[in-house]
């Protein structure tokens, strides 16, 4: 970790730290239809890689897991990772409830080659993740670092356009472009449960789609497939509208705006 980041990294794994216990509870998680068998990926991750049983795969900011379960259920070996102990225990516990074969490292992702070993057939990330890391170049070394010759790796993402905006009055309030400073904020409550009883400061960076993808191309990556999405698989912005079952629009301004992006690559 950087020591100009320390700080921001810390008051951050504060905040996740915190949300863990309300997370599990949450009607957003629905932990209860998980660990009934239901699978948390999305339409727009959950069949992008194919079979991927047998597998490896390398799950970077996992939280409590839920996502890398659902690989696991499918036959993949993964690993899980994340810069949250209390998200960790919970995957742990989860894991063992349930019998799956799963590991999961408590790490900071540009911490992880100092802690973690080998290299994966899949690296996998999604929602939410980058916007938690100031430096793509680093974060994408570490991609490189564990993806194996011909492996894949894939992200699905918030779209950077849809972070410009104040969710609660439609103003632009953010730059497209990653600053050296992030934006920092204190924020109640939770995106999964915005009436919880918890609070902390947060700070985070917005990153232009450029930015993500050029590191990635650098560290040996070549691109597959990119698409961009109108709408999102979750409800996690204030002002959103369910145009579709699971398919979710903020602002409800009759345009189509991007809400997610996804980036698959493979490792020559």
């Amino acid at each position: 970790m950087e020591n100009q980041w320390a700080t921001y990294f810390e008051e951050n794994q504060k905040v996740w730290d915190n949300r863990v216990e309300t997370h599990l509870q949450s009607a957003f998680y629905d932990q209860a239809g998980f660990m009934a068998g239901n699978s948390s990926l999305t339409e727009i991750e959950a069949n992008a890689l194919g079979d991927v049983s047998g597998k490896s795969l390398l799950h970077l900011q996992c939280h409590f897991g839920q996502d890398t379960l659902s690989w696991a259920r499918q036959g993949a070996i993964v690993t899980g990772i994340d810069f949250s102990e209390k998200a960790i225990q919970a995957a742990r516990a989860i894991t063992e409830q349930l019998g799956l074969n799963a590991n999961f490292v408590h790490s900071d992702v540009y911490d992880l080659p100092n802690v973690l070993n080998g290299q994966y057939d899949i690296v996998f990330t999604s929602f939410g993740g980058i916007p938690w890391l100031p430096d793509m170049k680093k974060w994408a070394a570490v991609v490189g670092h564990f993806l194996k010759p011909g492996g894949t790796f894939y992200m699905a993402e918030f779209h950077p356009t849809l972070y410009l905006f104040n969710f609660d009055n439609y103003k632009v309030e953010y730059g497209y472009f990653t600053e050296q400073n992030p934006y920092s904020e204190t924020v109640s409550g939770t995106y999964a449960d915005p009436k919880a009883g918890i609070q902390g400061k947060e700070h985070f960076w917005n990153h232009a789609i450029s930015e993500v993808m050029m590191p990635l191309i650098e560290n040996g990556l070549q691109v597959v497939d990119y698409q961009e999405f109108d709408f999102s698989p979750y409800n996690c912005f204030h002002n959103m509208v369910e145009r579709e079952p699971k398919r979710f629009v903020w602002g409800n301004f009759g345009v189509r705006l991007p809400h997610v992006f996804s980036l698959k690559m493979n490792k020559s």
